[in-house]
């Protein structure tokens, strides 16, 4: 170290790798004094002049502010303020394009000098050494000072730096063509500059000062080392002039001999490095308290006429500079902020100056002509040669072209100082260091949107563990252990468990229940986990389940073995077919002319054929509702059974009644009638016996055979229902012949024709027809009997006596014409009650 220090008092410099000499042309604007320029008309400040966060706006539109009136406040890192450049009025608060290549927008406090220039309140500090780091530091942070030299960064955060400085390093090199305010600075304002770096001795306190200064600026180097004699640790060093010797990792190799690493800082190796002209802005905001409002700044061209170094107020437009300054365009005039070498041109001259604009540079097309158009690379390695940062240009703008990131950062891209020398030397006028400046950008933008993703996946993720951590606890919330009881509680809980027990014994159904809930609170007075035992409960309601389960079979099965089909709906209906059968015959036989036995013959046929119709329409219906209607009722079906088998015999009983009275009605005047009459009556009484054999076949086809107790009850009605049907049936025939007998001579008489062999010859068919309906009766009968059990067969036997002994009582003589009166009154009585039992059975079918 102490060898390294020797070296550098004594004026030893290295050499850094690459580099070119321009032309300097820096006589065109060093020759004369710095100048004051009148007001513009209006200021156009930014409020982001540095690398870093923009400040917050303290005021608005329309507000009267003062020169160097603070116009936004610091709020994050690395933010500084900026402040009114002069006094007047803000006229607006807008976007305004940016000193930048792009000239993108961006927000800017519009003022418009009121011509006074009148100062705010100032605060200066006439002896800096009594004053403290942290004051120090923040009056440079409250100035808005940001490095005037280079790319604006904070100059606060370098005073506050908490690492070691071995080396502060003044860089005073200004090493670009036609730059020369640094220049100029030092030579009229040494001094100040001297007191600045005093400051930041006092702030950072390092081992040695170095100011490098080019061999190019004697006069500068003569006022440094004048007002610098008095200070021992302060060393003025001259350097050679090579571009681009102004290059912080250039200049620290060049006064060191010592190198920054690839990705590092100055302040990793324990030197820090300021611009002559911030410096020279911290000596006036301790001393003076002033803030950085102005800035010196080379105006200088082949088209200025007094080209020369100007006080420039931060925020005024170029355009004012350059009118000040005597401007003379050319057609197509190029107008750049910065030099030649790292320079940009401007989009428009009605961008303001900022912190870091040191030059304004306006040639004309023979001092700095126009790039030719890019040709193929011819592989010279001469960028690789200029290459002061010992980079492969040549690679880069391969990688940058083909956007190649990772392979660019590998080969270090950021470590380019975009000096511009690369482009300088290359014979095929290949814009490199623009290839690099947009790769770089693009790199920024990838990075920091890789940065946005990993956060928002952080987010996401945080997030996600809350909500799992959420969903555990609320399904553990229950299992935790209960706070610890009191002696009460513990003679509570010990009592119900007694009389849990005492209740158990007794053999309760609830008794695995009452047992489940004594485990469960002896579990958890113990201070166990609670974990629910249903076992028992399951085994309850498993026993439960199966008890209802036999008790349904038990229901179901008995139900199967009684009798439940409900067929008094059949029953009824049946029985109306029959009735209307037996009325529809009648009807025709009534209406039809009787004179001859061929047409009798096809009324009977005809009379056939819709009988047959009815019966199977009939049994049809009959069908059709015991299919349709519910099997489940037990109750029911002996009733119903019962009232279909009487509905069935009053049924029949008036029929055969109200064929008799028909009989007896009409007159027997005609030989020739008779025999036809009675061949009717005899098919219609054998086609009502057939409609009655069938029906009762189908109610006995309809009944449920299954029940072998409710069997002998149905067949006992059935045979009761064929007796009485028999006996009417009997008592109909004997009460036909005997009206027959004696309606005859009385009907011969009246109309004078009497002939006795009518009574003879019409006896025998009476008899025989009478026969025939007492061989078919005994036949039903029969069948009845033989189908039926043997107590209902001992019943069928004894009221056919009954009633045929009863029937045997009258003779025909006794039967009068009043008596004849009584039986056709009684008859249509029997059918006015047919017709009510017909409609009662329809309405409760």
């Amino acid at each position: 170290m102490e060898k390294l220090l020797e070296q550098i008092k004594k004026g030893t410099v290295w050499a850094f790798p690459g580099g070119v000499h321009p032309p300097q042309q820096k006589t065109l604007s060093n020759s004369a004094r710095i100048a004051r320029l009148p007001l513009p008309d209006k200021l156009v400040v930014p409020i982001k002049q540095h690398i870093g966060a923009n400040g917050k706006l303290i005021v608005e539109k329309g507000q009267q502010v003062l020169k160097g009136q603070a116009l936004t406040v610091p709020v994050a890192n690395w933010s500084v303020p900026v402040h009114a450049p002069s006094s007047g009025t803000i006229t607006d608060i807008t976007s305004m394009p940016s000193a930048h290549p792009s000239a993108l927008p961006e927000l800017s406090i519009i003022i418009e000098p009121d011509g006074k220039d009148q100062w705010c309140e100032l605060t200066p500090t006439p002896n800096p050494s009594e004053l403290s780091h942290d004051e120090l530091v923040d009056i440079i942070h409250q100035a808005g000072i940001s490095g005037m030299g280079g790319a604006g960064f904070p100059t606060y955060v370098k005073a506050d730096i908490k690492q070691p400085i071995e080396f502060l390093i003044v860089n005073a090199v200004e090493c670009e063509p036609y730059i020369t305010a640094d220049d100029v600075l030092m030579r009229e304002h040494a001094k100040q500059v001297v007191q600045g770096i005093e400051l930041m001795q006092q702030i950072l306190n390092p081992t040695l000062c170095i100011v490098g200064i080019e061999d190019n600026k004697p006069e500068a180097i003569a006022a440094m080392k004048s007002a610098a004699e008095h200070n021992a640790n302060i060393v003025i060093q001259t350097v050679p002039t090579v571009y681009p010797s102004g290059g912080e990792k250039q200049l620290i190799k060049l006064l060191t001999n010592r190198e920054v690493p690839s990705g590092g800082i100055p302040a990793d190796i324990g030197i820090l490095v300021h611009n002559t002209g911030t410096l020279f802005a911290v000596q006036q905001a301790v001393y003076e308290g002033k803030p950085l409002i102005e800035r010196v700044v080379t105006v200088t061209g082949n088209t200025i006429h007094n080209a020369g170094n100007v006080w420039a107020l931060l925020g005024t437009e170029v355009k004012h500079l350059l009118d000040c300054q005597g401007f003379s365009p050319v057609p197509q005039q190029r107008v750049v902020m910065g030099g030649p070498m790292m320079g940009f041109t401007l989009p428009t001259v009605r961008i303001g100056v900022i912190k870091t604009t040191n030059c304004i540079l306006a040639p004309d097309h023979k001092e700095l002509v126009e790039p030719g158009p890019e040709k193929a690379c011819i592989r010279c390695s001469a960028c690789a040669d200029a290459c002061p940062a010992s980079l492969l240009p040549q690679q880069l703008q391969w990688f940058a072209k083909s956007k190649e990131y990772d392979k660019l950062q590998e080969h270090n891209l950021f470590d380019c100082i975009e000096c511009g020398a690369c482009a300088y030397v290359c014979p095929s006028e290949i814009p490199l260091v623009q290839y690099y400046r947009v790769a770089k950008v693009e790199i920024k933008e990838q990075q920091a949107e890789k940065i946005k993703a990993d956060r928002a996946k952080e987010r996401f993720d945080a997030r996600k563990e809350r909500l799992e951590r959420e969903q555990q606890e609320r399904q553990n919330r229950h299992k935790r252990k209960p706070a610890a009881k009191t002696s009460d509680e513990k003679q509570k809980v010990a009592d119900a468990l007694a009389r849990v027990k005492s209740k158990s014994s007794d053999g309760d159904e609830k008794s695995a229940v009452a047992a489940a809930i004594a485990r469960a609170k002896a579990k958890k007075q113990q201070g166990e986990e609670l974990e629910p035992d249903n076992s028992e409960v399951a085994k309850e309601r498993a026993l439960r389940k199966e008890k209802a389960r036999k008790y349904k079979e038990q229901k179901a099965a008995e139900g199967e073995s009684s009798p439940t089909p409900d067929d008094k709906k059949s029953a009824v209906a049946a029985a109306i077919a029959r009735a209307k059968a037996k009325k529809a015959a009648q009807a025709e036989q009534s209406a039809e002319p009787q004179s001859n036995e061929a047409t009798a013959a096809t009324d009977d046929k005809k009379a056939a054929v819709a009988a047959a119709i009815a019966r199977a329409k009939a049994k049809k219906a009959a069908q059709a509702e015991q299919s349709a209607e519910p099997q489940n009722d037990e109750a029911p079906a002996p009733a119903d059974d019962k009232k279909a088998a009487v509905a069935a015999a009053i049924a029949r009983a008036k029929a055969k009644k109200a064929a008799q009275a028909e009989q007896a009605a009409e007159p027997q005047s005609d030989e020739a009638r008779a025999p036809a009459d009675d061949k009717k009556a005899a098919v219609a009484a054998a086609i009502a016996r057939a409609k009655a054999k069938k029906a009762a076949q189908a109610e006995q086809e309809a009944e449920p055979q299954s029940d072998e107790a409710a069997a002998p009850a149905d067949d006992k009605k059935a045979a009761v229902a064929a007796a009485i049907a028999r006996a009417k049936a009997k008592k109909a025939a004997k009460a036909a012949a005997q009206a027959q007998q004696s309606d005859e001579p009385s009907a011969a008489e009246q109309t004078g024709e009497v002939e006795p062999e009518n009574s003879q010859t019409h006896s025998p068919a009476d008899d025989k027809k009478a026969a025939v309906a007492a061989a078919i009766a005994r036949a039903k009968a029969k069948k009845a009997a033989k189908e039926a059990e043997q107590p209902a067969a001992s019943e069928h036997s004894n009221e056919p006596q009954t009633s045929s002994g009863s029937n045997s009582e009258k003779t025909a003589s006794e039967q009068t014409a009043a008596e004849k009166k009584k039986a056709a009154v009684a008859a249509a009585i029997a059918r006015a009650k047919a017709k009510k039992l017909q409609k009662e059975g329809n309405d409760q079918s």
